[in-house]
């Protein structure tokens, strides 16, 4: 009997929730609309207390509190922004209360992009811990690029 009780609570934490890759998409989906809209409150409850954004820029490493900052103005302007996703792709394990995804994203200003992350089931619902927004740079022009992003940057001349 002692075993089977010591065997159950070793085996118990590693259960986790296990991810619904529905309401995953649901999730996302709701954090893309409530960016389209500009519902701040919306848009941030997608987040995980302790999450953090990478932007575009080498700069724009933000934690919630310092991206809420950035963000205020515009979603308060009605200027929130809207990506239309093209593909996502979620990779899980079984019971696990981790998910990573990848998504190709257009933007009418960016072109395409990508963001990557890492979803947690946290309070109860699945939260963003970390969320990455990148350029895609087609290979024909990638030199130029990244010509250009150097001199911006004073790397060169």
């Amino acid at each position: 009997m002692m075993r089977t009780i010591l065997l159950i609570l070793m085996l118990v934490p590693m259960m986790g929730h296990g991810a619904d890759e529905e309401e995953i998409n649901r999730r996302l989906d709701g954090f893309d609309a409530a960016a389209s809209a500009s519902d701040f409150e919306g848009y941030f409850s997608h987040f995980a207390a302790d999450a953090y954004f990478l932007g575009t820029d080498a700069s724009e490493r933000w934690s919630v509190s310092e991206f809420k900052a950035y963000a205020e103005p515009a979603f308060a302007a009605g200027q929130g922004w809207t990506y239309q996703v093209l593909d996502l792709n979620l990779e899980t394990r079984p019971n696990s209360n981790t998910v990573w995804f990848d998504e190709i994203l257009m933007n009418a200003k960016l072109g395409r992009c990508r963001g990557t992350g890492v979803i947690v089931w946290e309070a109860e619902q699945w939260k963003i811990a970390h969320y990455s927004l990148t350029l895609l740079i087609p290979n024909e022009i990638a030199d130029d690029v990244g010509k250009q992003s150097m001199k911006v940057e004073g790397l060169s001349e």
